[in-house]
């Protein structure tokens, strides 16, 4: 018997797990967000079609019923940033993977604090360098609401926005570099011939 803290799987995998054009497309969706395992794909895949569950359920329903049932369903939505504050039923329907993946801290950091991959943002929030208002988070997964979202920022003994900074300065120098270096060695074939001549 499992601990009963947790009942059930959050996650149902795909019923064709073995189908090409599905694995290059979660292969590039786990690259594009920065997660570990595809099962943090298939659990945004399966908080989806709960969502979307709620919404068809809801259409099926009375009038009455539905203008009482349909506010809660769209505000708790609308609060963590899916759907606008006008949107409808339809829109709900509409949702994709990404646009709940779009909302995990790690890609609202890795967006908002100028890292190069997600996977540095992901690295930055597990050890403990960012925070929400005066909360400190380490979990990646974590739903970012619409009121939470401008109030992402490093801890203040962090240093990673120092080595950000040190990185984005460097860069130039590199490029330099590389063109200095094909320079050169364009020059060098042409050095080459003029002596054989």
């Amino acid at each position: 018997m499992g601990d009963p803290k947790y009942p059930r799987k959050a996650w149902r995998k795909p019923k064709r797990p073995l189908n090409y054009e599905l694995k290059m497309e979660e292969l590039k969706t786990l690259g594009t967000f920065g997660l570990r395992t595809k099962r943090e794909l298939w659990k945004a895949h399966t908080e989806l079609s709960r969502v979307r569950h709620q919404a068809r359920s809801l259409l099926a329903l009375r009038q009455e019923i539905r203008v009482e049932k349909e506010p809660i369903l769209m505000k708790s939505l609308a609060r963590i940033g899916l759907v606008s504050g006008d949107a409808t039923l339809d829109d709900v329907l509409n949702l994709k993977a990404d646009d709940l993946l779009s909302r995990r801290l790690q890609t609202i950091v890795s967006n908002k604090l100028g890292f190069k991959t997600p996977y540095q943002a992901r690295q930055a929030v597990i050890h403990g360098h960012i925070m929400i208002g005066d909360r400190k988070i380490n979990i990646p997964s974590y739903t970012v609401t619409v009121e939470e979202e401008n109030s992402v920022h490093f801890t203040p003994e962090s240093k990673i926005p120092e080595m950000l900074e040190k990185t984005k300065k460097e860069e130039p120098k590199v490029e330099a570099t590389a063109e200095g270096t094909t320079e050169a060695t364009a020059e060098a074939p042409k050095d080459k011939s003029s002596s054989t001549e």
